[in-house]
């Protein structure tokens, strides 16, 4: 038996009939058609599926969409204003933070949250933020140093 979710998924409030047990990643990419969030352990374990729930991160593999009732979803398409991409989206392009991409937009979802508690980052309060994110191509420093760029770049906007 199918139950009604509400939610506002980037902005777009939605009105969903889902089985119960239907996980918020199989929402997003097969109801939704929004596959920027990744599908890879399907156990919560590399953080691929990372999306905020009200300005939160959370693996959407291990949420049941009911949860999310009433509540606010950003994806990683939801993050760029249009055709712009987020500052933090740009600054992985411009420092090469990305090989294969799977893990990428679970990074930039950890790394903007970490931007909106905390516009001034430390490199290990960076590499604390992404900790939960398993990235096998990268290594981790070109994604730890786009983060920090992306900080300071926002830090000289708003001067």
């Amino acid at each position: 038996m199918k139950k009604i979710l509400n939610v506002t998924i980037n902005g777009t409030p939605y009105e969903i009939a889902i089985k119960p047990k239907t996980t918020l990643v199989e929402v997003l990419r097969n109801e939704l058609n929004l596959t920027g969030t990744k599908r890879s352990c399907n156990a919560g374990g590399c953080s691929s599926c990372s999306v905020l729930v009200d300005g939160k991160v959370v693996n959407s593999c291990s949420v049941l969409a009911l949860q999310v009732d009433g509540k606010e979803v950003t994806t990683i398409e939801g993050i760029a204003d249009g055709a712009k991409l987020h500052p933090l989206q740009q600054a992985f392009l411009e420092h090469g933070a990305y090989q294969c991409g799977y893990c990428t937009p679970g990074m930039i979802i950890a790394g903007k949250a970490l931007l909106d508690e905390n516009p001034n980052p430390t490199k290990q309060e960076v590499k604390e933020a992404i900790a939960g994110n398993l990235c096998r191509c990268t290594g981790y420093v070109r994604i730890v140093d786009a983060i920090l760029a992306t900080a300071k770049k926002l830090q000289e906007e708003a001067k």
